[in-house]
């Protein structure tokens, strides 16, 4: 197969369960920090090893017993919690309406093959798969509950990011948790490579520590994640290229100055060749969004190849990096919530970086090592 070319992940079937794992984590200072992770991952054969020498020199927390966790990290003043645990991964679903995970990006089957190499011999979650959903009240409880008791964890990490962590760890604490999330169906915020490479892995390992991945679920009316706008450039692009789009597609109107960023709307995108500006206002159908238009129909249209299309998460950048009259930067509109969830509910995914959610938690608060079982 093309490595270029994107498939849907495989998919996770119901029930969802979070289950019990005994946590890792790097020291306050080194959390955050990807060289922290790279020096004790790389090279990645050596990683388990080098992990039990973390441990005796005391480079590593490890947590004395099994527990499902609570995180909440506090990110320029934005709270974000949720539930980390070692997620099941031992059934599958080809039905739609079985699903226990919903995917809203392709993956490419190579970098899958090279996450899930590189996982194997690490033998390690350096981080978890995030996933987000509108839950029950019933886990909201159970994190308010929890959050009224010491943490087990509590620190500022090197970006100034304020984090505490609790544990539970009773029968009690694990039915509830198990009953309230039996029928739950969140959907892949970050980590769409992660989860393919790690179904993969337990596909080929089954009846192993494989059978358990690592995630981090979020509750959308608990602690909302934020959603943002990826933005495009377009190389080899014209400014006139967009204004031949069908008009059944958008309707294209120049403007003489950046104003044109007034105009930015959830049907309307921002064009810019580092020079001049305009706008292409969408016709977006039910229970699309602004990208799924823009990559289903006006690229196509214009014949952009995909790799063609960089992808920058800040306007400032998209600005800095287009080449005057030799590119097109395309300021996208941020897709809602609800939206998104409704086309990935209706077995649908979105086209490739059509979101952002943020804040992602940092790396190394809690890893789980595939030595633990």
């Amino acid at each position: 197969m093309d490595d270029s070319a994107v498939v849907p992940p495989p998919h996770l079937g119901r029930p969802l369960r979070l289950l019990p794992f005994r946590g890792l984590a790097l020291p306050p200072r080194r959390v955050g920090d990807p060289a922290a992770v790279g020096a004790l991952a790389r090279p990645y054969r050596d990683a388990p090893a080098r992990l039990a020498l973390w441990e005796r020199t005391g480079r590593v927390w490890r947590d004395q017993e099994p527990a499902v966790y609570v995180h909440e990290y506090v990110v320029e003043g934005m709270v974000v919690r949720g539930l980390v645990g070692a997620l099941d991964l031992r059934h599958r679903s080809a039905d739609p309406a079985d699903r226990a995970v919903l995917p809203h990006e392709g993956v490419h089957p190579g970098q899958v093959d090279q996450l899930a190499k590189r996982m194997r011999r690490m033998a390690l979650n350096p981080a978890p798969i995030l996933l987000v959903h509108r839950g029950p009240v019933a886990v909201r409880d159970l994190m308010d509950r929890a959050a009224e008791t010491e943490p087990v964890r509590a620190f500022t990490d090197r970006a100034d990011h304020q984090h505490r962590v609790w544990a539970l760890r009773r029968p009690d604490q694990l039915d509830a948790l198990g009953d309230a999330l039996a029928s739950a169906t969140p959907m892949i915020a970050d980590g769409h490579h992660r989860y393919a490479a790690t179904l993969r892995l337990q596909h080929e390992r089954p009846g192993t520590a494989w059978d358990h991945g690592l995630a981090l679920l979020v509750d959308q009316d608990d602690t909302p994640l934020f959603l943002g706008a990826i933005h495009r450039i377009v190389r080899g692009a014209h400014l006139e290229d967009f204004a031949q789009v069908e008009s059944g597609t958008g309707t294209f109107r120049r403007y003489a100055t950046d104003a044109a960023l007034q105009a930015l709307s959830e049907d309307t995108l921002v064009l810019t060749d580092g020079k001049a500006w305009a706008t292409l206002a969408l016709k977006v159908p039910a229970e699309e969004t602004a990208v799924d238009v823009l990559h289903g129909r006006v690229l196509p249209e214009l014949s952009v190849e995909s790799g063609l299309v960089t992808y920058h998460h800040r306007v400032a950048d998209a600005l800095q990096h287009v080449r005057p009259r030799r590119d097109v930067a395309v300021l996208m509109p941020a897709a809602d919530f609800d939206t998104v969830h409704r086309i990935v509910a209706h077995d649908r995914l979105m086209p490739e970086k059509a979101t952002s959610f943020q804040p992602k938690p940092a790396l190394g608060v809690l890893m789980r090592s595939l030595r633990d079982g």
